[in-house]
C-alpha cells in the first residue's frame, strides 16, 4: 500500500508530496539539522565520498530538494555540472537562493519530476538521491528513469533512512522517530500531517536488502549497501553495465 501524506485527500501521493514540501520549505532545513541532531551533515558528506571517483562529472540530483546534497557534491568533487530537479517549486527557490549566495555557476536546478526525467539516454555520469526514494509514487518507474539517464558505468548512490535492529538502538529510535520527532515537526511547520508521514514512510520503504533487489530488478549491478548510525540511515551504491 502507498503511504501518502495526507489521508484525506483524494490527490494521488505525487501530488500530496508536492503540496508537502510546498508548505514546509520554509522551515525544512532547519528542521533536517534540528531533529537530526546535526547528523545529517555527516551522513550526505559520507554519500558525497562514495562519488569521489567521478571528480568532473556530469551528475543528476534527484529530489534535490534544497540542494544540500549538490552544494555538498561540488565543493568536495569539483564536478563539470550538477543539475538537481525536484517536483516542488517552494523548496528548489530556495535552493536557487543558497546556491547563488555560494555563487555556484556549475549547479542547476530545475522543476522536473524523477518518474518522468527530460533527459536523453546516457546523459550523466553519476546520479544521487538523498532521502527522496520514499516519496516517489512508482519506486521501480522512478529507478528505471535514473537508470535510463546514466551513461553506461555510471555510478548511482541513495542516502535513505533504515531501521536500527540492535537492541537498545531500535527502542529509542522507535520512540523518537514515532512520537518525538512528530510532534516537535508539528510545532515548528504548522503541518500537522507532513512530520507524522515522515515514519510512517519510513516504515513502509522496503530498506536494506529489499531495496537492493529493487535496484537490481531495475537493471542496476555491484548493489551494495552502507550502514551509518547504528543502522538509522544507509547509503546505496549501485551501477549501470557497460553496454
Amino acid at each position: 500500500m502507498s503511504v501518502k501524506p495526507y489521508k484525506k485527500s483524494k490527490e494521488n501521493k505525487k501530488a500530496q508530496v508536492k503540496s508537502m514540501f510546498d508548505h514546509i520549505a520554509h522551515r525544512y532545513d532547519f528542521l533536517n539539522h534540528f531533529l537530526s541532531l546535526g547528523i545529517d551533515s555527516c551522513w550526505r558528506k559520507k554519500t558525497v565520498n562514495v562519488l569521489r571517483d567521478k571528480k568532473d562529472a556530469f551528475i543528476l540530483d534527484v529530489a534535490t530538494g534544497t540542494a544540500d546534497l549538490a552544494i555538498r557534491a561540488h565543493k568536495a568533487l569539483k564536478p563539470h555540472k550538477i543539475i538537481g530537479i525536484d517536483i516542488s517549486e517552494r523548496m528548489l527557490a530556495l535552493g536557487r537562493q543558497k546556491v547563488k549566495r555560494k555563487m555556484i555557476d556549475e549547479i542547476e536546478l530545475l522543476h522536473g519530476d524523477s518518474e518522468n526525467l527530460r533527459f536523453e539516454n546516457n546523459t550523466f555520469d553519476a546520479a544521487m538521491v538523498s532521502f527522496g526514494v520514499r516519496n516517489f509514487e512508482n519506486l521501480e518507474k522512478g529507478l528505471s528513469e535514473i537508470y535510463r539517464v546514466l551513461k553506461p558505468e555510471g555510478k548511482f548512490v541513495v542516502l535513505e533512512f533504515s531501521r536500527p535492529s540492535k537492541f537498545p538502538v531500535r527502542q529509542l529510535y522507535g520512540f523518537y522517530f514515532t512520537q518525538i520527532l512528530p510532534a516537535i515537526g508539528r510545532y515548528f511547520s504548522n503541518d500537522s500531517s507532513a512530520y507524522a508521514y515522515l515514519p510512517e514512510s519510513v516504515l513502509n520503504f522496503p530498506e536494506g536488502e529489499k531495496f537492493a533487489h529493487c535496484l537490481s530488478r531495475t537493471g542496476f549491478v555491484q548493489v551494495s549497501c552502507v550502514s551509518l548510525t547504528f543502522g538509522i540511515a544507509s547509503v546505496y551504491i549501485a551501477y549501470k553495465p557497460q553496454q
